[in-house]
């Protein structure tokens, strides 16, 4: 009992740093853009990034709990207290990074404290490399796929919006139609992925809410377009509405994915607490889920700002029109992933779409010393806590010699 208290107070506190740090994920492009102000992030993002944890997390845990270390070579009780050691490490770098406004990446750093335990308790055989370089591979992608989608989508808006003989007319028929892509999006992973529907079911369903969603929409903007006299400053206007509830899409789909980084090690622990045992497969309890859940929230809630301030407005100026784009394009790409089961760092894709909606304006739009010191970051997370793993899995190994 006691070593489940334990690994429920630090899932507690990696789902909390996890929440400080990551909430620029999902919230900075609208704070930035200037959508909706801080104390009005937290709150939204509190409750969606619970929901998203609830609904959709136990895709990814599996993957954090039996991808990355072979669990079959190691003992139970070595398990445990691994999952333990890569809990610690990786929520002590992670609160620091967010106390420095660096926007790391939970991933990298849960998948490195895994590692680290898995080298000292086995070796090299200790860690699959062919799944950790496939993850790897997706670190890489992620910001690359981020900044494309990104870059693709503002020149759309700009050309199907700005760029026309009639900006509030065009507004009214693009604004809908991408926020209902959006919509058909979320609701066909939802109910493929965790209602278990044929894929066909999932697609008419997702087709469905999305016409509906467009012509709600439709009215919604037509309205709200001539409540500016400048043509410009009504579709921002517009823009700034539509983020809103892009952001709510974003900070929905990371609490699916990042929940992994706190949930999947303490499944590990209570799993193997109760049955004494390494299982085959592995079934995300509902109570790791949920705790990880309420941590992510208050974690948001109360050191969020500093890397919001970062994401939101360091690298690149952002207007509304092109926050939209942002949380469009990272909620597709991270929501995909998490219903596959991989991974990806959300923070390295919605970095990737902020530069990628800078690039689409020009080069000098992008602040390339604050980007710089961020791979800086990402590059140094990984060792750092595996390293860290490590001797904290030794330590206790000395300690209670199991």
């Amino acid at each position: 009992m006691t070593i489940l208290i334990i690994a429920g107070i630090l899932g507690f506190i990696m789902a909390f740093s996890i929440g400080a740090n990551d909430v620029a994920n999902s919230m900075a492009t609208a704070v930035g853009a200037r959508a909706i102000t801080v104390r009005q992030a937290a709150l939204i993002a509190m409750f969606l990034e619970f929901l998203g944890a609830v609904m959709f997390g136990s895709h990814v845990s599996q993957t954090i709990v039996k991808g990355i270390v072979e669990v079959e070579k190691v003992q139970p009780v070595e398990l445990m207290y691994g999952a333990l050691s890569a809990l610690i490490a990786a929520s002590f770098w992670i609160l620091i990074a967010t106390n420095w406004g660096y926007p790391v990446s939970t991933t990298h750093s849960i998948v490195g404290g895994m590692m680290g335990f898995g080298l000292v308790a086995v070796g090299i055989n200790g860690v699959n490399w062919k799944t950790f370089l496939f993850i790897v591979l997706s670190w890489v992608v992620s910001p690359v796929l981020g900044g494309l989608i990104s870059f693709v989508m503002f020149k759309l808006i700009s050309l199907s919006v700005f760029h026309t003989k009639n900006p509030k007319k065009s507004s009214t028929v693009a604004i809908p139609f991408f926020i209902s892509l959006a919509i058909f999006t979320m609701i066909s992973l939802f109910v493929k992925k965790t209602l278990k529907q044929p894929l066909s079911e999932s697609f008419l369903l997702g087709i469905a809410f999305s016409l509906v969603t467009f012509f709600v929409v439709h009215f919604a903007v037509r309205k709200l377009i001539n409540e500016k006299k400048d043509v410009y400053d009504a579709v921002e206007n517009v823009f700034k509405r539509a983020q809103i509830l892009t952001s709510c899409y974003v900070s929905f789909s990371h609490g699916a994915n990042d929940v992994a980084n706190a949930a999947g090690p303490v499944a590990a622990v209570m799993i193997v607490a109760s049955t004494g045992v390494v299982p085959k497969t592995v079934e995300i309890p509902f109570l790791a889920l949920l705790l990880g859940g309420i941590g992510i929230s208050l974690g948001v809630f109360f050191l969020g700002q500093k890397v919001m301030e970062t994401v939101g407005e360091k690298i690149t100026t952002l207007t509304n029109s092109r926050g939209f784009t942002v949380d469009f394009s990272t909620a597709t790409t991270v929501l995909l992933a998490s219903s596959l089961g991989l991974p990806i760092s959300t923070t390295h894709v919605v970095v990737g779409a902020v530069t990628g909606v800078g690039f689409a304006r020009g080069l000098e739009m992008v602040n390339v010393g604050v980007l710089k010191n961020i791979v800086i970051s990402w590059l140094l997370i990984v060792p750092t806590v595996a390293a860290t793993s490590a001797a904290v899995y030794w330590v206790l190994k000395l300690i209670l010699k199991f």
